[in-house]
């Protein structure tokens, strides 16, 4: 299958997700996940129309950034940021969607607010509260909201979370469910930098389940570039 198939493949998948709900195709941001993909693939992406690309690795974004010079490309911190390497991509990403800790948020903070600039930041949560992944538990949240929501520099736009991988995607429901309730809560706290806006649910196994659930943004790998050589 190319690239492109792909992409309408996926298209499909959340047309027919979504169509228990008043909301298109529109309302959905796809995020290609190229994690480990050749630089032309992304590329055939770009051209079949996707904008939205997420990567997993600071080094990997950095060398994809320079080598694809396009203008109207809107890279995604997706993975475990470090907090020494928040320097490195401050002014390259439009969307940090794995913020996982008071502490990180305080340094990209720090960059921003050194170098005059404000970021766009998702709080990552760990919903199923599984050891072997990032994010605030879910009883963390109004205490880490209100602490982030402090740093002038940072516009909290809602949550992210990565389910784990179930062989049945419907297992992951509950956990995007409740994802989706504390969405809602929080969007009319009213807390300053806070704007609930995105709910970055879902990747290849189990985004149509994720956009059942209210998704926005779904992070899609394998299903757009095909298997990943590691």
């Amino acid at each position: 299958m190319t690239v492109s198939k792909n992409i309408e493949e996926v298209k499909d998948k959340i047309k027919n997700a979504l169509k228990k709900s008043n909301k298109t195709l529109n309302d959905i941001t796809i995020i290609a996940v190229s994690k480990n993909v050749d630089i032309n693939k992304i590329i055939e992406a770009y051209n079949c129309g996707l904008r939205n690309f997420g990567e997993n690795r600071v080094q990997e974004l950095l060398e994809k950034y320079e080598k694809i010079n396009k203008d109207d490309m809107i890279w995604h911190m997706i993975g475990h940021l470090q907090r020494n390497k928040v320097k490195y991509i401050y002014d390259k990403v439009k969307l940090i969607q794995s913020v996982d800790s008071v502490r990180l948020a305080k340094r990209i903070d720090k960059y921003c607010r050194n170098n005059d600039v404000s970021m766009d930041i998702l709080l990552e949560v760990n919903v199923a509260e599984d050891d072997s992944k990032f994010g605030f538990k879910v009883q963390e949240l109004e205490d880490s909201i209100k602490r982030i929501s402090q740093f002038k520099t940072l516009n909290i736009k809602g949550f992210m979370t990565v389910a784990p991988y179930y062989d049945n995607p419907n297992d992951a429901r509950p956990i995007f469910k409740e994802l989706k309730e504390n969405f809602d809560k929080y969007s009319n706290m009213g807390y300053e930098n806070v704007s609930m806006e995105y709910l970055s649910m879902g990747m290849s196994n189990d985004y149509h389940i994720a956009v059942e659930e209210g998704a926005n943004i779904v992070r899609i790998g394998t299903d757009i570039f095909g298997e990943r050589q590691y």
